[in-house]
C-alpha cells in the first residue's frame, strides 16, 4: 500500500485555509523528525502518519465541532494525538494534553512550540491530580472507559454546556466493545469511523461518546 500524503487530509477537510494546511505538513515532519529519536509513533505506522494517526485523530471534528472558548483535556495524550490535530483545527478551542510520561510531554511541547500552536498547554501529570475543569475529555486508545470515567470524574464540567453534544467523554477505540461499554449502555453513543472515512483502515475504528 502506498503511504497517503498530507491531501487525505483536504480531501475531507476542504475548509482547513492555507495556514492549517501548512501546519499539518509541518506535523508530519515534525513527528518523523521526532521519531527518529523517540518513538512516539510506531516506527512501522510513522509512514502514515496522515491516515492512521492525523486523519483518524480528526474523526473527532466530524464528530463535533467544538464551538469558540470550549475547553478540551486529552487525556494520556501519549505522542499529541490526538489533541494537536484538534487544535489546529478548532484554534478558538482551549486544549490542554497530558500524560504520566516526561519524555512524551517534552517531545509534544517541542511540536507543539514549532508549530506556533497558542491554544495548547502540555503538562506532565497524572490524571488522578487533575483540577481543572473541561467541557471535553477526549482520548485515543488511552484506557478502558472505566478507567477514563474514574479519572474525568471530577474534571468534566457538568452544568454548563456549550456545545452539540452535552459534555463528556469522547474516545477513539477499536474492536469489539460490547463488554466494555455494557454498564454505559443508556448513555453511550458508538460512531463508526467508516461513517466519516471511507479508507479500509477505519473499518474497525470507532469514536465512543459517553455525555456526563
Amino acid at each position: 500500500m502506498i503511504p497517503q500524503g498530507p491531501e487525505i487530509l483536504f480531501r475531507y477537510f476542504p475548509e482547513f485555509t492555507e495556514s492549517q494546511r501548512s501546519q499539518f505538513i509541518k506535523l508530519a515532519e515534525l513527528y518523523k523528525d521526532v521519531n527518529s529519536r523517540l518513538n512516539l509513533i510506531s516506527r512501522s505506522d510513522i509512514e502514515n502518519i496522515y491516515e492512521r494517526h492525523i486523519l483518524h485523530s480528526l474523526a473527532v471534528a466530524k464528530f463535533i465541532k467544538f464551538k469558540e472558548g470550549s475547553s478540551i483535556l486529552d487525556l494520556g495524550t501519549g505522542g499529541g494525538l490526538p489533541g494537536i490535530p484538534l487544535a489546529i483545527t478548532f484554534p478558538d478551542v482551549q486544549f490542554k494534553l497530558v500524560d504520566s510520561i516526561l519524555k512524551k510531554t517534552e517531545a509534544v511541547k517541542f511540536i507543539v512550540q514549532n508549530l506556533g500552536l497558542e491554544n495548547v498547554m502540555v503538562e506532565c501529570i497524572r490524571a488522578e491530580k487533575l483540577t481543572d475543569k473541561f467541557d471535553f475529555v477526549v482520548s485515543r486508545a488511552t484506557a478502558p472507559m472505566e478507567q477514563l470515567v474514574k479519572w474525568s470524574s471530577g474534571i468534566l464540567e457538568r452544568y454548563k454546556h456549550k456545545n452539540s453534544q452535552p459534555n463528556g467523554i469522547i474516545a477513539l477505540k477499536g474492536g469489539d466493545l460490547r463488554d466494555e461499554l455494557a454498564k454505559y449502555s443508556k448513555r453511550v453513543n458508538v460512531i463508526p469511523i467508516t461513517d466519516y472515512f471511507d479508507e479500509e483502515f477505519f473499518k474497525t475504528k470507532k469514536i465512543v461518546y459517553l455525555s456526563s
